[in-house]
């Protein structure tokens, strides 16, 4: 039985769409003003739109949803059990604080290591892609389509920056990179959204956690296209931060070759 399928579908859809309009309101509050930015102890920087989205979409979730479990980037984790919401408040935090429109808002919803319901919202913009297990993925309320390249040769490649490439990660990506018709930097998970949509057809990246991934699974598959690791295994909580995400079939398995994986 897919997610769509199960009794808590329309109710978890509602959410996900609530919590969304949350985070869209909150980071149109603080974007393109004067904002405090803190250290996290690894150095990224956390503005008060990331922790009052989360805080406030963890409290919905608590309301609506009292056993779910809950995992975000800014807070730390709650309960367990069979659904486990995951949540990025401010995807792309650097964007942000620079005034760059192309941050997002992530969430997703496991049904055990599954995510079977992911929301790619873009604030600034005011675009939002929803993908759920079963389902056409919807761009504004519109279906949205991968596109249909299938070589390397006619692809638009993405990442969101090489600098969080190891050196053999490099290697692999500018041989990968050399093939494609064209590639462009800057993003984050926005590049997903763009690739659901058919506008570009290949985004790949290192360095990901599953705050920044779970929900872009449900997106991506939704409109057609492939996504995993770099050796091509489903993405997972305890995934290595590798992503691959292919407009086609043929075209993720023609770049699996060239990225390899180890």
């Amino acid at each position: 039985m897919s997610f769509t399928e199960h009794p808590d579908f329309p109710a978890a859809l509602a959410l996900a769409e609530q919590l969304a309009e949350v985070a869209r309101r909150i980071a149109r509050q603080h974007f393109r003003v004067p904002l405090e930015v803190a250290r996290k102890a690894d150095g990224t920087p956390v503005t008060v739109a990331d922790r009052g989205i989360e805080d406030e979409m963890r409290r919905l979730i608590r309301g609506a949803f009292p056993r779910h479990a809950i995992r975000g980037e800014e807070f730390a984790a709650e309960g367990s059990g069979e659904f486990t919401w995951v949540l990025d408040p401010i995807d792309g935090t650097k964007s942000f604080i620079s005034g760059y429109p192309l941050f997002g808002s992530l969430i997703a919803l496991l049904q055990g290591t599954r995510a079977v319901l992911g929301v790619i919202e873009a604030p600034a913009l005011g675009e939002r892609w929803v993908g759920a297990e079963g389902r056409r993925t919807l761009f504004d309320g519109r279906p949205a389509r991968t596109s249909d390249c299938r070589a390397l040769d006619k692809a638009v490649l993405y990442t969101t920056t090489a600098e969080t490439f190891e050196a053999a990660e490099r290697s692999s990506f500018e041989a990968l990179a050399a093939r494609c018709a064209l590639r462009r930097f800057g993003g984050d998970c926005y590049l997903y959204g763009m690739l659901a949509s058919g506008y570009c057809d290949l985004v790949i990246e290192a360095k990901l956690k599953p705050h920044d991934y779970m929900a872009l699974i449900p997106v991506v598959a939704g409109a057609g296209g492939r996504i995993s690791d770099w050796r091509g295994a489903p993405l997972g909580m305890s995934s290595d931060g590798r992503v691959i995400a292919a407009a086609t079939e043929e075209l993720w398995r023609e770049s699996l070759e060239l990225l390899g994986g180890d």
